[in-house]
């Protein structure tokens, strides 16, 4: 089954492209994929203290990742595949995609201004055309109506 794969943090710009992928894969007879993203602490705490940061960093994760589920199958009435994973971004979503066939595109979205975001600038500059599959942008500034009736 064609898959859609969105990474889904607490962005704006991430219920956009999650919000695309859904209305997308219902349209084709699709399914989305949703990955979220705990990425690498950038000090290490004392043993306890940092056992509950990252607990704490993953049940954000899980809970980033049920709240989109949920809005697919509201959506689109499509069940979500949900990933959390540990990882530096790009690093997580190269190894997910090549991990899994089914995926047919990542979606991603623009910042509405200002810089795109750090997975559209990876995948867009410096990785730009290494992926097994078509990267779709939606841009951060669109008109819902537009962007469904784009989708």
């Amino acid at each position: 089954m064609r898959t859609y794969l969105v990474v889904i943090d607490d962005s704006p710009e991430a219920n956009l492209a999650l919000r695309f992928a859904a209305r997308r894969a219902a349209r084709t007879g699709g399914g989305v994929a949703v990955l979220a993203i705990i990425p690498p602490q950038d000090f290490v705490a004392f043993g306890g203290v940092q056992a509950t940061i990252e607990a704490e960093a993953r049940e954000h994760a899980e809970q980033l990742a049920e709240g989109a589920a949920k809005a697919i199958e509201e959506e689109a009435s499509i069940k979500a595949q949900i990933m959390i994973k540990s990882g530096k971004p790009a690093e997580v979503v190269r190894e997910v995609i090549g991990d899994q066939d089914e995926i047919a595109a990542l979606v991603l979205a623009t910042a509405a201004s200002g810089a795109p975001g750090p997975l559209v600038s990876h995948f867009t500059g410096q990785d730009a055309g290494t992926l097994p599959c078509p990267v779709m942008l939606v841009p951060g500034g669109i008109d819902i109506a537009r962007l469904d009736a784009l989708s």
